[in-house]
């Protein structure tokens, strides 16, 4: 379940409660019955590998990028004179 964090509009009292998704935001101060606001904070986020890149997840076939025209077939050498 995530941990919320809210802060009172009134006397900027801030706490941290855990919630289930499905549970409604709460609106009163448990200190002062104050109006309470829920804050956010940035997410940390880490990508770990190799790399990542656009076509990591694709398939070719949806791809919208052409793949590269085929070689012409080699030309058979002219077959020697016979004197």
């Amino acid at each position: 379940m995530p941990t919320y964090a809210y802060a009172c509009k009134d006397c900027s009292h801030a706490f941290e409660i855990v919630q289930s998704f499905t549970d409604s935001s709460l609106t009163s101060c448990p200190e002062c019955e104050g109006t309470l606001r829920k804050k956010f904070n940035s997410v940390g986020v880490v990508f770990k590998g190799s790399g990542f890149y656009r076509t990591d997840s694709r398939d070719t076939k949806g791809s919208s990028v052409s793949p590269a025209p085929a070689a012409p077939a080699p030309t058979p050498a002219p077959a020697a004179a016979a004197s």
